[in-house]
């Protein structure tokens, strides 16, 4: 996998080493979570050092790809948008030159404009795959484009399948997104939604196995908000343009991730469920 020193990368490295797994780490830091130890192998790349990466890649049967820029705000717009869509693509082909045929890889609530767009715009909530894109700034687009470009390589690799998975702040637990998210973060830049980092790693090694063909994208995102008070309410209060899907009520997420409940047999946690 790429990107296994990050947190999310972390997360999977260990998470599949229980599931009985055998990992290749690959990342341009090494982490000391995921050094190489017994059966586990580490490389130390760039994302777009292609050659390196088909090296790699040898004998591995699926790849998860969580190697980018997680936020725009610490490098230029032509650095975070090139490193992302060249990564994706350099990892989706070096995948196929080897046969891999499984592949996960990272994407995010921003692939249609969101947290870093000038007036982020919503169709209505909660938001589900089906919600058209208004990407417009680098962040958003290089998300986007890696989406596009898991199209492009099942179309031209009929029996490759991907996953694109659309994490929203991927933290240890809700508290830790609750601190971020305080009274004077802007409304529209988070909707209130986190994912716990435990169940995006779940999410990913669940995708390599679940009976699903070509590319799906599929939203990550715990069930609740971070709010106190109820959903319609926050989006009435804060957002009252925005049409309000039938069904939609107590503290759900303004992100709809039942696709990956129905498709990935996926479940963010049991005890955010309470307060739903």
């Amino acid at each position: 996998m790429t990107g296994a020193s990050g947190g999310i990368g972390r997360a999977i490295v260990h998470m599949a080493e229980q599931r009985g797994h055998q990992v290749v780490g690959i990342d341009r830091v090494e982490h000391p979570d995921v050094a190489a130890q017994g059966s586990r192998r580490f490389i130390l790349a760039e994302m777009d050092q292609f050659e390196v990466l088909v090296d790699a890649f040898a004998e591995c049967d699926a790849l998860i790809h969580m190697a980018a820029i997680p936020t725009p705000v610490r490098h230029p717009d032509h650095v975070v948008h090139n490193n992302n869509v060249v990564g994706s693509y350099n990892a989706l082909q070096a995948a196929a030159d080897n046969g891999i045929r499984r592949i996960c890889q990272a994407s995010s609530v921003n692939a249609i404009g969101h947290a870093y767009s000038r007036t982020p715009r919503y169709d209505y909530f909660p938001i589900d795959e089906q919600h058209p894109n208004y990407s417009e700034d680098p962040y958003s687009l290089s998300k986007w484009i890696c989406e596009q470009q898991a199209d492009a390589f099942v179309r031209r690799y009929p029996d490759m399948v991907i996953a694109s998975m659309r994490f929203h702040y991927v933290c240890d637990d809700k508290q830790g997104a609750i601190k971020v998210y305080g009274p004077d973060y802007p409304v529209a830049k988070h909707l209130w939604a986190y994912t716990r980092r435990d169940a995006a790693a779940d999410a990913c090694l669940l995708s390599l196995e679940a009976p699903f063909d070509r590319h799906e994208t599929f939203y990550i995102v715990a069930p609740d908000t971070t709010s106190e008070i109820p959903s319609r309410d926050l989006a009435t209060m804060h957002l009252p343009d925005v049409p309000l899907r039938n069904g939609w009520n107590a503290h759900r997420s303004f992100f709809d991730s039942s696709k990956a409940e129905r498709m990935l047999g996926w479940q963010h946690g049991h005890a955010e469920m309470e307060r739903l």
